[in-house]
């Protein structure tokens, strides 16, 4: 069904914008400033004021020449992107050697590079930019200048007590890291899988409207074919019946009457006369999605349980994609049959897809629909790029949802094994748009 190397799947954007690392950069030197003149004015601690605001002016240099360099739209790839975040860290290090090391309470804002690298680079980034923090608690454990405290005075903590503290900062370092990482990552691969349902059902409108141009087409040929018919006209009643010029006459009669039998078949395409390529019953909807799925061992078996008049729907891309890639997955599993079931009533639609394999594991079911979440075997081609992604449920459910649907999954119940999927319309929905057939008319009552 659809084919996921034309996607970009996983690898979502790692980039960081300038203008948002900027704005960040001058909140944190702002900070800085702020909280160093504080502590010197204000509460009158002794600390090296002048070499301490030097390293503030020099990062607001850098920040103007990234102004300069890059304006407000362009984007940092990830090396020059982990070298300014690197720089940040060599520059927190700085400030916090001048004041007191480990000890001083804002040491914690190590991890503010870390969590944007974690964010929005890659993992060996941040690994680098992780193992940059460690080195720099360590450095600033070993050695720094005293804390500020007030005049006259000096407040130096145990050796065990700031190895506690170099010793949380690892942790939350690696802790922040890892995690932010991994929330990043999901969050990347649900956006990559959206843009691809966005892509899917985008091409097959795109298909469908072609059907529309191609009658436009035809619309605008059928003007000078018509004229091209009666000069044939002319011709074979002017010029003898025998001769090579009346074959060659009889032979363009017969081409253009090919002529308009294809572009009547065209003008069909794009009509909106309910012909039967835009609209078709739950039977022709079933036949058309498991036509391509006949040629992979196993059996499948249509069944149709209904009330009254079969439901009528238009031609929907999301709707024939969205089932045919159910069923491609349960055929999948499926040890030798699927099983589809076409229910309905005056009030609802419903279609039920059903395998005989092994079902949904106890860990997937509860987040069968969800993008990345596959257990498939490789029953086709293993060569078949992008499967196993675990976006086939995930596109299938989302593009049925768009037309009206619920989806529900769940396994067979004992003693039979299997999955089941449940795809439920109201019936006003499921054939919104549709030109039905009139209702016959009812008889009296005697």
């Amino acid at each position: 069904m659809v084919d996921f190397s034309d996607f970009d799947l996983g690898r979502g954007s790692r980039r960081l914008h300038v203008h948002t690392l900027v704005k960040l950069r001058w909140l944190a030197l702002l900070g800085q400033a702020a909280a160093i003149l504080f502590t010197y004015d204000v509460l009158g601690f002794s600390l090296p004021i002048g070499p301490c605001l030097l390293v503030v002016a020099v990062s607001a240099l850098l920040n103007v020449a990234l102004r300069v360099r890059y304006g407000r739209v362009n984007q940092l790839d990830e090396r020059p992107a982990a070298a300014i975040l690197a720089y940040d860290i060599i520059q927190l290090t700085a400030l916090l050697y001048l004041t007191g090391g480990i000890e001083n309470p804002f040491s914690m804002l190590f991890l503010a590079p870390v969590m944007v690298s974690a964010v929005s680079l890659s993992g060996w980034i941040t690994m680098i930019l992780t193992a940059l923090t460690i080195a720099a608690a360590s450095l600033l454990t070993a050695t720094h200048y005293p804390l500020p405290w007030f005049p006259g005075a000096s407040l130096q903590l145990p050796l065990v007590y700031a190895t506690g503290l170099w010793t949380a900062h690892v942790v939350s370092a690696v802790f922040i890291a890892i995690y932010a990482s991994l929330v990043a990552l999901e969050g990347r691969k649900l956006a990559d899988a959206l843009a691809a349902t966005e892509r899917v059902l985008a091409r097959e409108q795109h298909l469908s409207q072609l059907d529309g141009l191609a009658a436009a087409a035809a619309h605008e040929l059928g003007t000078p074919l018509a004229t091209v018919t009666l000069v044939v006209r002319d011709l074979e009643k002017q010029l003898p019946s025998a001769g090579p010029i009346a074959e060659d006459v009889a032979l363009l009669t017969q081409e253009v009457a090919r002529c308009r039998n294809i572009l009547g078949k065209l003008t069909s395409l794009g009509g909106d006369d309910g012909n039967i390529l835009d609209e078709m019953t739950v039977s022709l909807l079933l036949e058309e999605v498991v036509v391509p799925q006949r040629d992979f061992g196993v059996k499948i078996t249509i069944v149709e349980d209904g009330e009254g008049r079969q439901p009528v729907s238009r031609r929907n891309p999301a709707i024939l994609y969205g089932l045919g890639n159910l069923i491609e997955n349960a055929i999948d599993f499926a040890a030798s049959e699927v099983r589809i079931i076409a229910r309905w009533d005056a009030n609802f639609v419903k279609l039920i897809i059903e395998d005989d394999g092994p079902g949904f594991s106890p860990d997937v079911a509860s987040r069968i629909g969800a993008p990345y979440v596959t257990t498939k075997t490789d029953r086709r081609a293993k060569s078949e790029e992008g499967s196993g992604l675990g976006l086939g449920l995930f596109i299938a459910k989302t593009l049925l949802e768009r037309s009206g649907a619920t989806v529900s999954c769940a396994n067979l119940p004992p003693p039979k094994s299997g999955a089941r999927i449940s795809i439920l319309w109201q019936r006003a929905q499921f054939e919104r748009g549709a030109k039905l057939p009139a209702a016959p008319p009812e008889r009296a009552i005697g």
